[in-house]
């Protein structure tokens, strides 16, 4: 990080990821300027700043912001590339990145990075959990939890920097490399950012581009379609599957997880029928990662056996009545709502509904015909999910405009033995600030309502 000593750097929004690495830059030696255009009451960490030092300017972009003599600038991940200052920067050739190639610059230990469209929180915190397991020293951040720049600064090279990451975060690496990287699936996502699929899949594949015959790339088997579009790894390639033998990687055979390594030795890890693990992809990724770290297979068993669940991604709630609850206001697009239905084997009241991105929905009309028998929606949404519900021949359904009135309604709907399932298959910003709000809100919502029957 010598590099920066001296040099004229800009950081683009606050939030975690922009106080971290201005203080980082700060403690290279580097002359940071932090840019919010947030006014200064929301701006966290101004203060903190400024007592160190750095300047912050909130509430605009000043136009003498970007300028010749600036060597950096570091943009908060959401932030979008046609934003003034963004853009003015990559007219002057000014390279444009987010926190993570920062950490990778500055990380001693060798990192595993983890992205998809879904199920990144779950397996980050599957891996983080089968490594302490085994005795493997990790760290655990990026797009859960701790910033990355902040793990890697005191990371040690004999420990593993395991991190989840966004599209929009891989987007502005640009030598960042982890040894093991994992693509978990790719659906369409964040089309409102990345604006088509190609260039969503080229932001999720900046994971591999520097990776060199030493390092692992791990791809999902069960999307050949995402296959074709990887182009040469030059990584070590492994798979997952869940429907069919991998050439090596792990997959399910006859009811078993099983490794299949480079030499072909195969090695049965688990019976599938033991996982706690809500969606088996996720799990078998998992099991993939850290067998290949050096994880031993009865550490991967216990901890996928025993697992309970993330906050938010088909956290179960309570049980009202005979009633089961599941929070899995994660699923912010229709593939993850889609695996989320099929997770449970009960009949389902589903609440849905959220952000519109344009998206039509089809593609759940086969998922919902056999599993959901009635539909609570609301948000921007509810219109069109409730239209393809009816398509799938649904005929109980509610619109509601309220977290509240979805769980009263959902619960009415509700016999003994049915689960009540939030999964929006949106993102949450047309009504709450994130879906970590949304999900509060319904489990609260939840909490009440067995309060009032009681």
């Amino acid at each position: 990080m010598k590099r920066y000593h001296n040099q004229h750097i800009v950081v683009l929004g606050m939030a975690k990821s922009g106080v971290a690495v201005a203080k980082l830059l700060h403690r290279f030696g580097a002359h940071v300027v932090v840019n919010d255009k947030k006014p200064r009451e929301e701006a966290a960490g101004a203060d903190e700043l400024e007592a160190l030092g750095i300047p912050v300017i909130c509430g605009h972009h000043p136009d003498d912001l970007i300028h010749e003599g600036v060597a950096l600038v570091v943009k908060n991940p959401g932030i979008p590339y046609e934003a003034p200052p963004v853009a003015k920067a990559l007219a002057l050739g000014i390279p444009v990145v987010t926190e993570v190639e920062l950490a990778y610059l500055i990380s001693q230990a060798p990192i595993i990075g983890i992205t998809g469209s879904n199920g990144k929180t779950t397996t980050t915190t599957l891996i983080g959990l089968i490594l302490k397991e085994a005795g493997i020293d990790s760290l655990v951040g990026g797009n859960i939890g701790t910033v990355l720049c902040s793990l890697a600064e005191t990371a040690r090279p004999d420990q593993l920097l395991v991190a989840e990451l966004s599209s929009f975060q891989l987007m502005g690496t640009q030598a960042f490399k982890p040894h093991i990287g994992v693509l978990l699936n790719l659906y369409p996502a964040h089309l409102d950012y990345h604006h088509t699929m190609d260039e969503y899949l080229a932001a999720k594949l900046k994971l591999f581009a520097n990776q060199t015959a030493d390092d692992i790339a791990i791809l999902p088997y069960d999307q050949p379609d995402v296959l074709a579009k990887c182009g040469e790894i030059k990584a070590a390639t492994y798979y997952f599957s869940k429907r069919q033998p991998v050439p090596q990687g792990v997959y399910v055979d006859g009811g078993d997880i099983v490794f299949v390594g480079s030499e072909g030795e195969r090695d049965v890890i688990m019976a599938a029928a033991d996982l706690s693990v809500a969606h088996l992809d996720n799990a078998l990724a998992a099991a993939l990662v850290t067998r290949l770290a050096g994880a031993d297979k009865q550490s991967i068993a216990k901890v996928l056996s025993t697992f309970p669940g993330v906050e938010h991604r088909m956290e179960y709630v309570a049980t009202i009545h005979g009633v089961k609850y599941y929070n899995d206001s994660k699923a912010t697009n229709p593939e993850a709502a889609s695996r989320a239905l099929q997770a449970l084997d009960e009949p389902i009241v589903w609440i849905c509904g959220g952000l519109d991105r344009g998206v039509d929905f089809r593609e759940l009309v086969p998922v919902i015909g056999p599993r959901v028998k009635a539909v609570v929606a609301l948000g921007q949404t509810a219109p069109i999910l409730l239209e393809r519900a009816k398509e799938a021949g649904i005929t109980r359904l509610i619109h509601v405009d309220t977290v509240e009135k979805a769980v009263l309604a959902a619960s009415g709907e509700a016999a003994p033995g049915d689960a009540v399932l939030l999964s929006p298959a949106c993102a949450s910003w047309d009504m709450f600030p994130s879906f970590e709000v949304r999900g509060s809100m319904f489990k609260d919502a939840v909490h009440r309502l067995r309060t009032s029957l009681a």
